[in-house]
């Protein structure tokens, strides 16, 4: 199948062809059709499986077929649960309307409310939005979402886990007169994703698809064993310095951590930029805009970014931190590997990471291929994950006190005596105390003819 099957706009597909795709994705040849069916939908796309232009297309056709009579407020309503993502899914769509007429504006925390409003005031068609900010504007009545015709919400498993359910229940309410709503996100599974669903969705198309095999080949997961976290930076330092590692990520658990390594990065001559949550939209930007033009080749991020950046031609994503779950560990080294190129993603393994290496490998259904630096052999050689858990050492313990309660009840009893349980526990000075009372009282009875 090609673009040229799926009935879209001549200026789309002109834009489609600038933008260097040749045919749909599997996520793209279920959606489009559907969607402009006008149908709701509910879908499942992994990170790389090209689900933006899946929604964007559709919708931008759907805005073309029917042209707006009168200038107003936005018809779609993109929400999206970060900054990165919704610039990006922004940037994409301009690209994808860049031969039409239409507006495509953003609102996101970090900018100032009078440089946004603009977005708000004038006639704009399509607008992509972060849920805080975006209820910031509904409060003070600023956004008039009656408008809105077509609802999408990306990410929706990761907007749920950042805790942006009230605030995405409420923009919901407020655009209850819209014809179509898209629901996407990496995983279906979950009760509150699915309550969620059903409370949004009405009878929607079940979508899923994922990233081939083909795709995944693109991108060698490799692991370094490490003794210590000194052993472990001299690793990550050897690695950065050679010449195959051209452009990385290095993904982080924590903000402490972060500011941690690019100091220690700083200090040995790495020079390297930074992205975290909650961090100014300036310098966010600013940090993004070095490493896309190349004046640093170390990008050092928190999980918060690992969903929502697209920078090109990312050679090595190297996980100095294990994340805490292992679909995390997806979207991170999907930062490699993309635009058909190939990649390579790394990760630093200490002893007490062993556990969440077996569920990574058990979740992706491959085993990360070991390599050593002969300079820098670990000293301690971890046994090799096999998918076992570990034994629960409480059922462990229980199960010996059964084995031995088991084995006293068939060892046979000795035969008890009434006096033996009668002085039984008595030291030797009260037994021999009770045996003299027990001799007089007897002598007594005697002389007294009883």
């Amino acid at each position: 199948m090609s673009f040229d099957n799926l009935d879209l706009d001549s200026s789309l597909l002109r834009a489609v062809a600038e933008q260097g795709f040749v045919r749909p994705t599997t996520i793209q040849q279920q959606v489009i059709p559907v969607a402009m069916d006008g149908r709701d939908i509910l879908a499942s796309a992994p990170t790389g499986t090209g689900k933006t232009a899946a929604f964007l297309l559709p919708t931008l056709q759907h805005l073309l077929d029917y042209p707006r009579r009168r200038a107003g407020s936005a018809r779609v309503l993109i929400l999206t649960p970060t900054r990165e993502l919704a610039l990006q899914i922004t940037e994409h769509a301009k690209a994808l309307a860049a031969h039409t007429h239409l507006v495509i504006a953003s609102i996101i925390g970090g900018v100032g409310h009078d440089k946004q409003l603009p977005a708000l005031t004038e006639t704009t068609d399509i607008i992509v939005a972060t849920p805080g900010r975006l209820m910031e504007y509904i409060e003070a009545e600023s956004f008039d979402s009656r408008a809105i015709e077509i609802l999408i919400i990306d990410e929706a498993d990761r907007m749920l886990d950042m805790g942006f359910i009230g605030e995405v229940d409420r923009i919901v309410g407020e655009a209850r007169w819209r014809k179509q709503t898209m629901l996407f996100s990496a995983t279906l599974e979950g009760t509150g994703l699915v309550k969620f669903a059903n409370e949004v969705l009405t009878e929607p198309a079940e979508l899923t698809a994922e990233s081939p095999r083909s795709e995944r080949r693109k991108i060698q997961q490799l692991m370094y064993l490490a003794d210590s976290p000194e052993h472990k930076f001299a690793l990550l330092c050897h690695l950065l310095r050679s010449e195959e590692v051209k452009r990385s990520i290095l993904f982080v658990k924590t903000r402490e951590r972060l500011a941690e390594l690019s100091a220690q990065l700083q200090a040995s001559g790495i020079n390297c930029a930074w992205i975290r949550g909650e961090m100014e939209q300036e310098k966010r930007v600013e940090a993004i805009r070095r490493f896309r033009n190349e004046e640093v080749n170390v990008l050092v991020a928190t999980d918060v970014a690992a969903r929502g950046i697209d920078l090109p031609d990312v050679s090595h994503v190297i996980n100095v931190d294990l994340p805490r779950t292992a679909d995390v560990y997806v979207h991170r080294i999907g930062r490699t590997g993309r635009a058909g190129k190939r990649g390579v993603a790394i990760s630093l393994v200490e002893a007490h990471d062993m556990p969440m290496l077996g569920r990574i490998e058990r979740y992706t259904e491959e085993e990360l291929r070991r390599r050593v630096i002969d300079e820098l052999r670990p000293q301690h050689k971890t046994a090799k994950v096999t998918g076992k858990k570990k034994p629960d050492a409480k059922k462990e313990k229980r199960k010996e006190q059964d084995k031995r309660k088991a084995a006293e009840a068939e060892e046979p009893r000795k035969k008890e005596r009434l006096r033996d349980k009668k002085n039984k526990g008595k030291p030797d000075w009260a037994k021999k105390k009770a045996a003299k009372e027990a001799a007089a009282a007897a002598k007594e009875k005697k002389q007294n003819g009883e």
